[in-house]
């Protein structure tokens, strides 16, 4: 499976003609937003029909810059668009699990009360992709001078549930760098974009 991740491009204009460049060559099949399409919402209409034009199955998660409201008005407005901010959604042999919102908190006590929920329903025989904001703690991905700023409480999850992938952003600093926790990889694409075969 081909996907096409992004991140934080805060509906820069640069960042969305580079990302239909990229999926216009690569042809994914799949496409995946970590969060921050918007400047505190300021874009986001415009942001996701340029997307939503792709014409490819888009996965959605608010970032800081987004409420989950602001999430579910536009996915109901494009029909690529797909919201899966605390949601799980079955494709193929995977299963995409999404968390937005956040970025700040070491711990956070929405997704400790959802994830356990999730864990006990999880169909083991899929490969599990976990799309979050949030940087992971711990990881090369939330170490912003020599600081590791990043959320426990997705890291705990990562550590349970063992996906193959995992997806964040938030901190600009650290885009395109890549960590793992045991097999699972993570990668924050950044605002343009990368291709991941799975």
């Amino acid at each position: 499976m081909k996907i096409f991740a992004f991140t934080d491009n805060h509906a820069d204009i640069k960042c969305l003609e580079e990302i239909k460049r990229k999926v216009a060559r690569e042809k994914p099949d799949l496409i995946i937003c970590c969060g921050d399409i918007s400047i505190f919402g300021k874009g986001l209409n415009f942001a996701c029909s340029i997307i939503n034009d792709l014409g490819i199955k888009t996965l959605i998660i608010p970032g800081n810059h987004e409420t989950p409201n602001d999430i579910i008005k536009v996915c109901s407005r494009f029909k690529n668009l797909v919201d899966l901010h605390c949601k799980a959604l079955s494709f193929n042999e995977f299963i995409f699990f999404g968390y937005g919102t956040g970025g700040f908190a070491s711990v956070d006590k929405n997704l400790e009360k959802i994830y356990p929920k999730f864990l006990k329903c999880l169909d083991r025989n899929k490969k599990l992709v976990f799309v979050t904001h949030a940087p992971i703690f711990n990881t090369r991905l939330d170490n912003l001078n020599d600081i590791h700023v990043g959320c426990k409480t997705s890291r705990n999850f990562i550590e349970k549930a063992k996906p193959v992938l995992v997806l964040c952003g938030h901190i600009h600093e650290n885009e395109k760098k890549k960590d793992k926790i045991g097999n699972s990889m993570i990668i924050n694409p950044g605002p343009d974009g990368m291709i991941i075969e799975l």
